[in-house]
């Protein structure tokens, strides 16, 4: 991967948009937790469509959808992160992947609080 030193406006979009794209692509071919919260997003989709919502009712079960995704994807770069410092156990490294494992956990349990409360 090489970064574009100095690209501006749409190049620095368009180069961007490929690193982006090959981090999403890296993550669901390496990452169960990736293509199972996808799997949960894209059942939970045509729920959030099919029901009589607000719009706001819609925002918040789909972003918290995303959000656990987005959480996910930050979990699985600090595990890459670790591993690639070195595969020894090492405290700190445990620490770090614990924390993100547990920001997951926590979105999750988010994700499933704003489900209940918006459909109740």
């Amino acid at each position: 991967m090489s970064y574009a030193v100095g690209a501006r406006g749409w190049r620095r979009l368009l180069h961007a948009s490929r690193y982006s794209y090959q981090g999403l692509k890296a993550a669901w071919k390496t990452q169960a937790a990736i293509r199972q919260e996808v799997v949960l997003l894209l059942l939970g989709l045509p729920v959030v469509f099919i029901l009589s919502l607000t719009a706001v009712e819609r925002a918040l079960l789909l972003f918290s959808l995303l959000m656990v995704l987005i959480v996910e994807l930050l979990n699985s770069a600090i595990e890459a992160a670790i591993d690639r410092i070195g595969l020894e156990s090492h405290p700190l490294s445990g620490q770090a992947k614990d924390m993100g494992s547990a920001a997951v956990l926590v979105s999750l349990v988010a994700a499933a609080g704003v489900w209940l409360c918006v459909l109740w």
